[in-house]
């Protein structure tokens, strides 16, 4: 396990897991680092990423390292014969994106990109609708993310919005099975100078549309992270012919499904979404729950509602799919895709909404 801050939540589930196991951890801070090896009672303790990488008792590494250290952390690994997963984004430029990508193929080891919201019970909830067919036909999607990050760690204020994207990125194109074609983006309003200066954007929000490839389909998805007052929200919402699932607008508030063609008043109806605790080893059921968080007044948890309970399903497909020999979901080329759309949005962004198209190594 490399980075124990919000990484030290998924121990516990590694150690419940019937097939899995954390040999290793993994922080700088050698204080806080024997603090959660005591705690967890792991022996092999390291500050120094290469010893990590020179145990052969290790089969792959979960990074949950501050975002600069994401791209060069995973292709470190995979030279090193590891599997990798790694939490969001894969990587901020197109470049390390396609590195990991063309390492993947080259060394035929697993990559995973820890995407939270495709493993939330509202998700599960949403495709379970849709693989059933109470939606029909999709029509449209929609997310959005907005966030304060003042008070988190101080390298927040170097990130551009649509570079930390995923969370609404993934939920449109995962639902469908669809990946992203092209982009336009536009920027609107301006965060304060000293962001700014920090960041190389002066956009306070952006606001992207999402052409998915080989399909009618588009996808609209905005975010912000300074200068916006507005609660966290990080939103998805689907538009079917027979039903439609709207996120509420208030965290903790019941989220709402409408029905076609009943009458004017009886359309909308609010809904609590079940937990898909069922979906995993007996081992791991509880931690969908937020009685399970080892660490509840971490930023990520007081603005992230738990993550939706996904952190255990995170962790049983990534050790399914090297228990199967498969690729996890999702692989390095659907995780590059997510990842390259916020990139690309940017890009998009600072030319006035031009079309970016998604390079070609992200589009299978």
């Amino acid at each position: 396990m490399i980075g124990l801050g919000f990484g030290a939540e998924f121990i516990p589930i590694y150690k419940a897991h019937p097939n899995a196991d954390v040999t290793a951890i993994c922080r700088r801070n050698e204080a806080e680092l024997n603090k959660s090896g005591d705690q967890f009672g792991i022996e092999k303790r390291y500050t120094d990423y290469d010893q990590v990488l020179a145990d052969s008792d290790i089969d792959f590494v979960h990074i949950n390292s501050p975002i600069p250290d994401h791209a060069w952390m995973s292709l470190k690994a995979l030279d090193a014969g590891k599997h990798v997963m790694c939490t969001v984004p894969m990587a901020t430029t197109i470049d390390d994106c396609r590195q990991i990508v063309e390492k993947v193929k080259e060394t035929g080891l697993k990559y995973m990109m820890a995407e939270t919201v495709v493993y939330s019970r509202e998700y599960l909830f949403i495709k379970d609708l849709y693989d059933k067919g109470e939606l029909g036909k999709i029509q449209h999607l929609a997310a959005s993310h907005p966030q304060d990050m003042d008070g988190w760690p101080s390298y927040w204020e170097e990130m551009i919005p649509m570079h930390y994207a995923t969370h609404v990125v993934s939920p449109c194109l995962g639902l469908v099975d669809g990946l992203a074609e092209y982009v336009s983006c536009f920027g609107s309003g301006t965060v304060r100078d000293d962001i700014a200066k920090k960041s190389g954007n002066t956009f306070a929000l952006q606001s992207a549309h999402i052409k998915v490839k080989d399909s009618d389909l588009t996808a609209h998805i905005w975010r912000c992270l300074y200068d916006v007052a507005r609660q966290y929200r990080e939103s998805f919402d689907v538009y079917g012919t027979k039903k439609s699932f709207e996120w509420t607008l208030v965290e903790n508030e019941p989220h709402v499904i409408h029905t076609a063609k009943k009458p004017e008043p009886e359309i909308p109806e609010k809904i609590e979404v079940p937990d898909f605790a069922h979906l995993l080893p007996e081992e791991i059921q509880r931690f969908t729950l937020p009685a399970e968080i080892h660490d509840a007044e971490h930023l990520s948890f007081l603005q992230g509602g738990g993550h939706g309970g996904s952190h255990p399903h995170l962790v049983h497909e990534f050790v399914s799919a090297l228990l199967e020999d498969r690729d996890p979901q999702p692989n390095a080329v659907t995780s590059a895709n997510w990842t390259c759309v916020g990139i690309c949005a940017h890009e998009s962004a600072t030319k006035g909404g031009e079309i970016v198209r998604l390079p070609e190594f992200t589009l299978g």
